[in-house]
């Protein structure tokens, strides 16, 4: 049994970006550790949504334990740093934000787990965090040097395949899909790991809609039928340091037991 181990900025992030290899790592055997630096307290929510009293972050608790149920893990930590909010926005900088915390101070927290836990994997994201959010920029940061303290042997950066993204925006013409900004995702060529997740569709569905106070019924990860939404998240994408050019992998679990 190996472990992997999941490193997110906000509660959902996990289901989006990995849900499927996290499953896939738990259905294989391996032990599966759920790191998020934020507990997500900018995200938005209708009125009346929380019970009285209630704070959203204690909400995204809750609904992160219940899809990491439904993905397989088996420990779920939080750096216990708050949400930044998006880039520019002035919450950035406030005190105690992931995006103004210290990198070294961090990465070290991160490694302490990596350590305990023996981690052989991590999967963090890519330089720009997918869509040039703070905080996912940030888990980078964080994730890599974490990785560096620890000795973890393999790190795989998540992203998004900018050219599939498009050309399923193109195809798509009954869903309505989001529009994308030219430095979202990452070209396909640079791309070193594809994983075909579409066996875990269902349980990477189920883990979104256990998220309930940020994706809707009505939301675009929801709303689309079966077809698309394999199409859209049924392939997860990372790129390793030291792979390619191409794609050379497609688990990133592979030859560990």
């Amino acid at each position: 049994m190996a472990t992997l181990v999941s490193f997110h900025a906000h509660p959902d992030d996990e289901c989006i970006a990995c849900g499927g290899v996290i499953r896939k790592a738990h259905e294989d055997g391996h032990r599966v550790v759920l790191v998020v630096a934020t507990r997500g307290e900018l995200g938005e929510i209708p009125e009346g949504f929380l019970d009285d009293g209630e704070e959203l972050w204690q909400r995204r608790v809750v609904e992160t334990q219940a899809s990491a149920d439904i993905l397989g893990v088996d420990r779920v930590e939080f750096l216990g740093y708050t949400d930044s909010g998006m880039m520019g926005e002035p919450t950035n900088d406030q005190p105690g934000t992931f995006w103004t915390a210290d990198v070294e101070e961090a990465a070290a927290k991160l490694a302490a787990i990596l350590r305990e836990e023996n981690a052989d994997v991590l999967t963090v994201y890519d330089d720009h965090g997918g869509y040039g959010h703070p905080d996912h920029i940030q888990v980078h940061r964080v994730g890599m040097r974490a990785a560096e303290l620890a000795g973890t042997p393999r790190v795989y950066q998540a992203t998004i395949n900018r050219d599939r993204a498009q050309a399923g925006r193109a195809e798509r013409g009954d869903v309505e899909m989001p529009d994308l900004a030219d430095d979202f995702g990452t070209p396909e060529s640079e791309i070193t790991c594809a994983v075909d997740v579409t066996k875990y569709a269902d349980q990477k569905r189920a883990a979104m809609r256990a998220h309930a106070s940020q994706i809707s019924e009505q939301s675009f990860f929801l709303a689309l039928p079966d077809e698309a939404f394999r199409f859209t998240f049924g392939t997860e994408w990372f790129i390793r340091e030291g792979q390619g050019p191409g794609i050379t992998e497609t688990d990133i679990m592979a030859g560990l037991s």
